[in-house]
């Protein structure tokens, strides 16, 4: 096996011949450089194509190199070395100049590793070297209107046809959608069992008859995610994830890969907002540096945000040496949202009306961006509320929130009586 310093000196050959390196990273001044705080991209749907594009003609340069599925299997076109090369290549990628490769964070990050580990022989031949190598894009169509964080009351039915099922139905929030290729889905197969056990996943081909995609705009003003329809929808029997109704579990790979992406940072944008320099920069600016409340909530941020990294970095060191992605990620995940809500508060009280008013001055009205968008951050991968539970009975051991489909002494009682 390739020793980690030729390994090293192949990518760094690579990377510099193809991609220039970043300009040296200038000290923050207050009032210069971009003034951008959205959580999420603010472009044009032709925009979003033309970047698609670009990062596309990206990963296959790399892929060919032989750095686009490092820790891949090599049957499946990966070049088989362990998790520590991935990181040794990230860390060296890092120093230049790329396309944006944000498109492929949902295809890469949580439905290839659901194929990888539910999908029959041929399909992960077929799609997952296409998807290292940037041919095809995923997404994954997992919320309904009436099945958000409550995933197992999705209605979206699918109905065996002879070697096809045939989908109906309504997702929606669907990230990328409008430029996916290949689509992770899970549909209901059998109503007539309890809600977690008439579930299957599927992978579908999103440019194919019957997939209706139309954008769905946000407070922000943007329209990053989508909602799609299934009309008469055709899917062979072949592309199905895992065993008939034993969908919740394949589900749950997804979602816990999700979170892991999420709970480190690497979906959603925030950075200008939640960076501690900038935060104290704005401080000095409006004189307000020097007031001990002022100067504990930045103690208070800058010790969450470290937290955070930490405890995320452990929680992927766990992945890459092999370990699924278990409910820690929801502790992540919980970590984050509450760092941005923080973020938020500190931002409203610092800056007071100039938060909502756009009078053009550098740093103010560009934080509503950041702002409005913590909201979808917050229910991204699943609530705050559902992540509590997780942590709670998961990680703590406490007894299982009582819902509509969960027994608890108080039901038995009121249907005792009830038969009494």
């Amino acid at each position: 096996m390739i020793t980690e310093e030729e390994f090293a000196t192949q990518a760094e050959e690579f990377l510099s011949s193809e991609a220039p390196l970043k300009a040296t990273e200038k000290r923050f001044v207050w009032g210069s450089g971009p003034d951008n705080a959205a959580l999420f991209d603010e472009r044009s749907r032709d925009e979003e194509v033309e970047r698609v594009e670009l990062a596309k003609k990206w990963r296959q340069k790399k892929y060919d190199a032989g750095f686009g599925w490092i820790s891949g299997p090599p049957e499946l076109g990966g070049r088989g070395l362990p998790a520590r090369y991935e990181r040794i290549y990230a860390q060296l990628e890092s120093r230049h100049q790329l396309p944006d490769q944000g498109c492929f964070g949902i295809g890469l990050g949580m439905v290839a590793p659901t194929i990888l580990a539910h999908a029959t022989d041929e399909v992960k031949a077929d799609l997952l070297p296409k998807m290292w190598r940037g041919e095809i894009v995923g997404c994954q169509l997992f919320s309904e209107p009436g099945a958000g964080s409550d995933l197992a009351s999705l209605q979206l039915r699918a109905e065996r046809d002879g070697d096809e099922w045939v989908l109906n139905g309504q997702k929606v929030w669907t990230s990328g959608a409008h430029y996916s290729d290949i689509g992770e889905i899970i549909a209901r197969t059998d109503p007539e069992l309890p809600k977690h056990r008439g579930l299957t996943g599927f992978v579908i081909d999103m440019r194919a008859p019957g997939v209706d995609v139309r954008p769905l705009r946000q407070m922000t003003g943007t329209a990053n995610f989508n909602e799609v329809y299934f009309t008469d929808f055709r899917v062979p029997d072949s592309h199905r994830l895992g065993d008939v109704n034993q969908g919740w579990q394949v589900a749950l790979t997804t979602l816990m890969n999700e979170r892991a992406s999420i709970g480190t940072g690497a979906a959603g944008g925030g950075g200008g907002a939640m960076n501690v320099t900038r935060l104290t920069e704005m401080c000095r600016h409006y004189g307000v540096l020097d007031q001990p409340q002022v100067r504990q909530q930045l103690a208070r941020l800058y010790s969450g945000l470290k937290t955070h990294t930490w405890t995320g970095q452990r929680a992927m060191d766990k992945v890459k040496a092999g370990q699924a992605p278990g409910p820690e990620m929801s502790l992540s995940k919980m970590s984050l949202t509450n760092n941005m809500k923080l973020t938020a508060q500190f931002l409203g009280e610092v800056l007071g009306p100039r938060l909502v008013a756009d009078s053009g001055e550098w740093g103010t009205f560009s934080n509503s961006a950041f702002v409005l968008g913590l909201p979808g951050m917050r229910i991204a991968g699943g609530s705050d509320e559902i992540m509590r539970n997780i942590v709670g009975e998961r990680v703590l051991g406490m007894p299982k929130e009582p819902g509509i489909d969960t027994t608890s002494p108080f039901r038995e009682l009121r249907v005792g009586t009830q038969r009494d």
